[in-house]
């Protein structure tokens, strides 16, 4: 339950921002007692209790969520510079795919600079990571979905090992905020 509550928190602050950004709407909080558990290798890093544990991001929209998860910390200042904070919180029933920051530890330095100072590349390259719909471990095996910033994304796999793109690796899945479902990734999506 957690898991997904996080889930759609995070996803429904990406996908709120791309709203807003496209289409300057803003959608209203979703409930968080809706979704599956929590899955994979990185949900035991998670604080057991506290703002920071499943529990605790269960009761906050998504990008506060996420300020509140250690293994976060870049994507959210990559959502502050972009300007998507409220965005994400007031998104409904989103879906994101939230880069650790092991994801944004891959790009070299000089490049990550340099997107994160161009606030229109960097909320194509985030907006890529919400879908505005629900998505949950059982939609993961086989999935194609739209994202905020216009293109797709896809999902392939099965028991608790999913693919995003055939790149990324979902380290922590059905992950709960109050407004999105939230996976973790292990690698940052690029839009196509």
């Amino acid at each position: 339950m957690n898991t997904t509550l996080t889930r759609r928190r995070v996803a429904a602050a990406l996908a709120a921002a791309a709203l807003s950004v496209s289409l300057g709407a803003l959608a209203p909080p979703a409930s968080a007692e809706e979704g599956g558990s929590p899955f994979g290798p990185g949900c035991a890093s998670v604080p057991k209790e506290g703002a920071g544990s499943f529990d605790g991001m269960a009761a906050d929209p998504v990008a506060t969520a996420a300020s509140n998860n250690p293994a976060l910390s870049t994507l959210v200042t990559a959502v502050e510079k972009a300007g998507l904070v409220d965005t994400l919180n007031n998104a409904k029933d989103v879906t994101v795919f939230a880069p650790s920051n092991d994801a944004f530890a891959k790009i070299p330095k000089a490049d990550l600079d340099k997107v994160l100072a161009d606030k229109e590349m960097l909320t194509k390259i985030l907006t890529y990571h919400v879908v505005d719909e629900p998505v949950e471990k059982a939609d993961l095996a086989d999935g194609s979905f739209k994202t905020l910033q216009g293109g797709t994304l896809t999902t392939a796999g099965s028991g608790d090992a999913y693919k995003v793109n055939d790149t990324a690796a979902i380290v922590c899945g059905d992950v709960h905020t109050s407004n999105a479902t939230v996976h973790i990734i292990d690698t940052v999506l690029m839009p196509k």
